[in-house]
């Protein structure tokens, strides 16, 4: 039996699932930041449909957000802090939507799925992580 201090050993399949899980993330976020750094009219408008002020600065300062967040995440040594700093994110993106209506199965749970993915792919590439949060004994 393993010493609460140890941590098991992880499969090269499992670090590769995680990093692939964790570059989809990645990638979709800095595509999200980027957009609203722009940003484009099609941001604006949601934003507004969502009722948030659409001005550009709200925009720039939501991409600024989401880029440094996932920054952090990227980054092996901040990938908790990023992960959990994303999550908060996702939870603000979920009370937009639950607030306007939105529908369940589509935008809604739509951060849900995300913060699933995120720390999915964080788990299955850091022992450590799965050491602090077995998901069985």
């Amino acid at each position: 039996m393993r010493a609460h201090s140890e941590t098991a050993p992880v499969s090269t399949a499992a670090r590769w699932a995680g990093r692939v899980l964790s570059g989809l993330v990645i990638a979709f976020l800095v595509f999200d930041g980027a957009i609203k750094l722009a940003p484009v009219a099609v941001v604006t408008e949601t934003m507004e449909q969502l009722g948030w002020p659409a001005g550009a600065g709200i925009a720039r300062l939501l991409g600024v957000l989401t880029l440094a967040c996932t920054i952090l995440y990227a980054i092996p040594r901040t990938a908790v802090l990023g992960a959990v700093l994303l999550t908060g994110y996702m939870g603000g993106a979920i009370a937009t939507h639950l607030r306007i209506g939105s529908l369940i199965d589509s935008h809604l749970l739509f951060g849900l799925y995300l913060g699933l993915l995120i720390w999915g792919g964080l788990s299955l590439r850091d022992p450590r992580l799965r050491a602090l949060l077995p998901l069985r004994s």
